[in-house]
């Protein structure tokens, strides 16, 4: 390995600790303002941040627009940019939101892993526009099945609300990455990410508007260490360390680095919030991570969507 490849693959691992970390931040945030209050405010930080970012990568136009030729995607690019981030701003809203609500019933390790479950679910969707899956990813949905019936399923097989809309947050999450892997090589990958966290900020916004009127500017003030975080450090930062990372990287190991995310939620909700899991529980992790590792080994045609091109 040579210092460039260790270089990146210490950006990609500091971006998954920044996002697995970022559930503490999340679960903290809720103790002061609803999950759209801190949905909209931490989305619009992240879009403010990635102006400047933008600024400094400066894109050259013409280039890109050859490179899309080149790939097979003559399109207009200010369209397809603008399409592309709406479709993704609105399907992050309605994946976050699911995870933000679910994160008020659960513990941050299980919400890290159950939201891992993606990782499994895409290549599975995948199937719907005529991909094929292999073995092993028939092997990891098992497992992981498995893990989340470990991870959720209570005494008098009762499951828990929290545990439901992570995983519908999951399922979300993977049509939301299954949309980004249609657009990302039509368009520039920043922009898009600008602009979907924009939409989600607004969307979440006029949501805090309407169901909770009572949120107040010394409630958001009070929750503003949380919010910098998730905002500035989860969307901004992570995501932009997520793009210089995967460059010249195997994207198998990219995925496996960033995959790192759902065990560091798992240690950080034990390390801040003194939230221990079970030994059950913990045997679910286990199963799960196993899982996000076999899915992630490269095939001979392999469908490579499983990256996470938006932060949490």
């Amino acid at each position: 390995m040579n210092h460039q490849n260790i270089r990146n693959s210490f950006l990609l691992l500091l971006a998954a600790v920044i996002w697995g970390v970022s559930f503490v931040a999340q679960s903290v945030g809720m103790e002061y303002i609803g999950p759209f209050a801190f949905n909209g405010i931490r989305c619009l930080i992240g879009g403010l941040v990635l102006i400047p970012v933008i600024l400094l990568l400066n894109r050259n136009k013409a280039s890109g627009q050859k490179e899309a030729e080149l790939s097979g995607h003559p399109v207009n690019r200010h369209n397809c940019l603008l399409a592309g981030g709406i479709i993704c701003g609105i399907c992050l809203f309605l994946a976050s939101t699911f995870q933000q609500f679910g994160i008020q019933y659960t513990t941050v390790g299980k919400a890290g892993f159950i939201t891992a479950f993606y990782i499994i679910l895409v290549p599975v969707f995948g199937l719907f526009l005529k991909k094929k899956c292999t073995p092993l990813i028939w092997i990891s949905v098992l497992l992981a099945l498995g893990g989340l019936y470990l991870l959720c399923i209570k005494d008098g097989f009762s499951i828990g609300l929290g545990d439901i809309y992570v995983f519908i947050c999951a399922i979300l999450f993977s049509v939301h990455i299954l949309v980004i892997d249609y657009f990302s090589p039509r368009v520039d990958g920043v922009k898009l990410a600008c602009i979907q966290f924009f939409i989600c900020g607004v969307l979440s916004v006029i949501c805090m508007l309407i169901f909770e009127s009572s949120t107040t500017l010394t409630a958001v003030l009070s929750a503003w260490k949380p919010l910098l975080y998730a905002g500035a450090l989860s969307c901004g930062v992570a995501y932009t360390l997520q793009i210089i990372g995967q460059r010249n990287m195997n994207p198998t190991v990219a995925s496996l680095l960033l995959s790192m995310e759902s065990c560091i939620s798992v240690i950080a909700g034990w390390l801040i919030l003194g939230q221990a899991l079970t030994l059950r529980e913990i045997g679910g992790c286990v199963l799960m991570f196993i899982a996000i590792v076999l899915a992630q080994v490269p095939a001979k045609n392999p469908f490579t969507s499983g990256n996470k091109n938006y932060i949490m």
